[in-house]
C-alpha cells in the first residue's frame, strides 16, 4: 500500500527523496518542497493568529470621530493614547466633525466611536457612555467690563444685559437648549448676539467682540490673548459632559476603547475623590 510520502511524489510527479538500502535522503526536489511546506505552514498560522487579534480588536483599523469641543477634553487624547500603547498594531483613524455628522458617520458604520459633548438619547441603536464632567466658563472679549478680576466668579447679577453668542445644533437638543433651560430656572433669559454651529466659532466670535459665551473649561485655551476666561458662581450652570459614542459595545474594537475609556476616567474619579 502506498504510503504519504508516495502519494505526494505520484501527485507532484517528483522524486522527493532518494533512496538507497541503508540510507534514505531528500532530493533537491524534496528540499525545495520542504522549504515550500514550512512557508505555507507558518503564512497559515500566521493568517490564523492575524484574525484572531482582529476579532478581538487587537489589530485593524479603529475609526473615532470628535466634535470641536470634545477634542480638547484632556482625557480624549489619553484615551487614544492607551488605545495605542495596549493595541500597537492597531491603526487610529481620527476626524472632527459636527454632531449630527458623527452621528450620521455611527449609523452608517464609519466610524467605530465617537466623543460628543451630548449623547443621542432619541437614538435607541447607540449607547453612549458617560466620561468626565468639567464646570462651565464665562469667555469674554479682552477689554470688556466683564475681562477684570478674572478670578472672581461671575454671578448671573453680572451678566443682565450683555450679549451672548450661543451654540445651537442643526439636528436637534443640545448645548443651547440645555444652557438656556438651567438659566430660565434662575429666571434669566440670555440676549442672543449670535448664534453658531461650533463652540469654537463661538470662542472666535467673542475674541472678535461680538459678544460673550459659556464654554466648557477644558476649552480656556484658544484665543487666550484676545479672550479672557472668568468661573461661574457655583450651581449658575450645571457641569458639562464628555460622552463616548460607540457603534456597538458588543463588537471590537468599539467596545476596547469604551472598556480603556472607563478604566481611565475611573482611575481619575478616584484621584479627585
Amino acid at each position: 500500500m502506498r504510503g504519504a510520502i508516495g502519494c505526494i511524489e505520484a501527485e507532484l510527479k517528483v522524486q522527493l527523496f532518494e533512496r538507497a538500502p541503508k540510507r534514505i535522503a531528500l532530493s533537491l526536489a524534496g528540499r525545495v518542497f520542504l522549504d515550500e511546506a514550512r512557508h505555507i505552514l507558518a503564512s497559515a498560522a500566521e493568517a490564523v493568529e492575524k484574525v484572531r487579534r482582529f476579532e478581538r480588536g487587537e489589530q485593524g483599523l479603529l475609526s473615532v470621530g470628535f466634535t470641536s469641543s470634545a477634542s480638547m477634553h484632556p482625557i480624549a487624547p489619553r484615551i487614544l493614547e492607551a488605545f495605542r500603547r495596549a493595541y500597537p498594531l492597531a491603526r487610529i483613524d481620527v476626524e472632527e466633525r459636527e454632531t449630527y455628522e458623527l452621528i450620521l458617520g455611527l449609523q452608517k458604520r464609519k466610524l467605530d466611536a465617537a466623543f460628543m459633548r451630548f449623547a443621542p438619547r432619541d437614538l435607541t441603536e447607540l449607547t453612549s457612555t458617560a466620561l468626565l464632567d468639567e464646570d462651565m466658563v464665562l469667555a469674554v472679549p479682552h477689554g470688556h467690563a466683564l475681562a477684570g478680576e478674572p478670578a472672581q466668579p461671575v454671578t448671573l447679577e453680572m451678566l443682565a444685559g450683555e450679549g451672548f453668542v450661543l451654540y445651537r445644533r442643526p439636528d436637534g437638543f443640545g448645548i443651547f437648549d440645555w444652557m438656556t433651560a438651567a438659566l430660565a430656572r434662575h429666571g434669566f433669559a440670555p440676549r442672543i448676539a449670535q448664534e453658531t454651529h461650533r463652540l469654537m466659532a463661538a470662542v472666535n466670535i467673542v475674541a472678535a467682540g461680538a459678544g460673550i459665551s459659556f464654554i466648557p473649561a477644558s476649552m480656556q485655551t484658544p484665543q487666550c490673548e484676545a479672550v479672557v476666561y472668568r468661573p461661574l458662581v457655583p450651581g449658575l450652570l450645571p457641569s458639562s459632559l464628555l460622552y463616548l459614542v460607540p457603534t456597538n459595545q458588543d463588537q471590537t474594537p468599539a467596545r476596547n476603547i469604551v472598556d480603556m475609556a472607563k478604566t481611565l476616567c475611573r482611575a481619575d474619579r478616584e484621584v479627585v475623590a
